[in-house]
């Protein structure tokens, strides 16, 4: 049994998270500051030896488009793939709202948030695609 990784991409970050197959429990893990592919994919692979495969989020337009975010997650997801690795898409839709959501009951400040949101929105991300499954 490999790690499920889920990734929320962003222009300026990726939020990381993680569960094991066959276990279903997700962890937000962290968040990544983008510098470009080439030095995103190998920081995503770094995250876990037994990788079994990602599901990546994708946001759609309210048309039902996928806008520029969605086109970068298809480039990390791309890239991935091209590594070797199985690759996964899953529709984003909200899982940032629902990230703040989580974070504001659970307490945190304005500022933990902030830096925790695209990470946990990784993990709606995650469970919402193994909840499909």
């Amino acid at each position: 049994m490999g790690t499920i990784l889920g990734l929320d991409v962003g222009t300026k970050t990726i939020g990381v998270a993680a569960a094991q197959e066959g276990v279903g429990v997700v962890s937000p893990r962290l968040t990544l500051a983008r510098k470009g592919l080439k030095t995103d994919i190998p920081a995503v692979l770094a995250q876990a030896d037994d990788i079994a495969f990602f599901v990546v989020g994708v946001a759609f337009n309210e048309d039902g488009s996928e806008g520029r975010s969605a086109k970068l997650a298809r480039q990390v997801g791309a890239k991935l793939a091209d590594a070797g690795h199985r690759v996964e898409y899953m529709d984003e839709s909200f899982s940032s709202m629902e990230a703040e959501e989580r974070l504001r009951n659970a307490g945190h400040s304005a500022r933990r948030i902030k830096e925790l949101v695209d990470q946990v929105a990784a993990a709606v991300i995650l469970e919402d695609w193994l909840a499909e499954q």
